[in-house]
């Protein structure tokens, strides 16, 4: 899943004590730090999540403070949060980072964010989610339009090469979007011999490439079958699940987008039977700005948003919590829960070689990509 780093794990106490001092759970004063919260200037956090306007809310009425939450996509958040950390001119004082790899090998190297440990839910956050911190998980997965196939018309990724599916794939375009990039190195890392293992289950064949990888035949394939591209989740929600068609898409998309059926009358389906894979899940951070002028109020968010309360909207969406006392809702639209075991979860362990390959990716992808 996420093992730990060699980063050293921080924790703090209220009143404005640095980040790096440690505490335990004993000495921790959850009554103080509220209070020192609310003496302190309103709190801004980034997400990427529109979600975050709801939580920031909640929580500034749960202990009585201003706060405020910020969509920030998660191509822009690195950028932004570096920047405004050399400028020494903060406005994140709480940033929920999308792109792991780079918060950890560019953002917290930098020091431009920090992480914290509640001291008091340390026990129910398992160790390998502690440093950094790790907010949730956020799957995306495959999904398909019912009111166009009684099911999902696909159930080996190798089906999304094939000529009936060309320009029938929906999904963010993997130059503009780290997390796809990353998603292709994972599963050359975790799950290459099982992506070879489900080409010759789809043709009867074993797998013969140049590519350095059965997962870069693939992603090459793919790429050369002409996939619908977007710039966002939403837009692919739009092209899979609005109603009325008649030859419908397969698309990846964010568990988000399911509540888009009851909002939106959308007919988004889970592909729920993907061989090898039927999505991935990718880790959130929650990190702190040094530079914050509210230390206690950064520190409260974060607390409470690391517990089932706090985390609530998120999870209602899908998003799974690492906090151990915390489940997706019944009502969850999505119904990830049920194929949970079957996504490729990230492993924080090779974020290096994920940041290190994602040219690389990229160059496969430009250069097999056909419209």
């Amino acid at each position: 899943m996420f093992p730990r780093t060699t980063l050293t794990a921080i924790v703090a106490i209220a009143a404005g004590a640095p980040l790096a001092t440690s505490v335990t759970a004993q000495d921790f004063d959850l009554d103080a730090m509220i209070e020192a919260a609310r003496a302190e200037p309103p709190l801004v956090v980034y997400d990427n999540t529109s979600r975050v306007v709801e939580m920031a809310e909640a929580f500034a009425e749960e202990f009585g403070l201003e706060a405020e939450g910020v969509k920030i996509s998660t191509e822009q958040q690195v950028e932004l949060v570096l920047r405004e950390a050399a400028a020494g001119a903060v406005q994140g004082d709480v940033v929920a980072l999308a792109d792991v790899p780079s918060g950890m090998l560019e953002v917290l190297p930098a020091g431009a964010l920090e992480s914290w440990l509640p001291p008091d839910l340390a026990d129910v956050i398992p160790s390998e989610f502690q440093d950094p911190l790790v907010l949730n998980y956020d799957a995306k997965v495959f999904v398909y339009n019912t009111g166009a196939d009684e099911a999902c018309p696909i159930d080996n990724i190798w089906d999304l090469t094939e000529p009936e599916m060309a320009g029938r794939v929906a999904l963010q375009d993997p130059l503009n979007t780290p997390g796809f990039i990353d998603f292709f190195n994972q599963m050359a890392l975790q799950a290459d011999d099982a992506v070879a293992a489900a080409y010759e289950a789809h043709t009867g064949e074993p797998l013969e490439t140049d590519e350095d990888s059965a997962t870069a035949a693939w992603v090459s394939a793919l790429a050369a079958n002409g996939p619908l591209l977007t710039e966002s989740d939403q837009a692919v929600s739009d092209a899979v699940g609005a109603p009325g068609q008649t030859e419908g898409l397969v698309g990846i998309v964010a568990t988000a987008k399911f509540r888009d059926n009851e909002g939106l009358g959308y007919q988004l389906g889970l592909c729920d039977a993907v061989e090898p894979v039927v999505g991935f899940a990718q880790p959130k951070l929650i990190l702190i700005s040094p530079g914050t002028d509210s230390p206690n109020a950064a520190r409260l968010y974060v607390h409470y948003v690391m517990t089932p309360e706090g985390l609530m909207p998120q999870t209602i969406d899908g998003k799974m919590p690492v906090n151990t006392t915390a489940e997706l809702p019944a009502d969850e639209p999505s119904g990830v829960e049920a194929i949970r075991d079957d996504l490729l979860f990230f492993d924080a362990a090779t974020a290096g070689e994920d940041l290190d390959s994602r040219q690389d990716w990229q160059d496969l992808w430009r250069l097999s990509y056909v419209r």
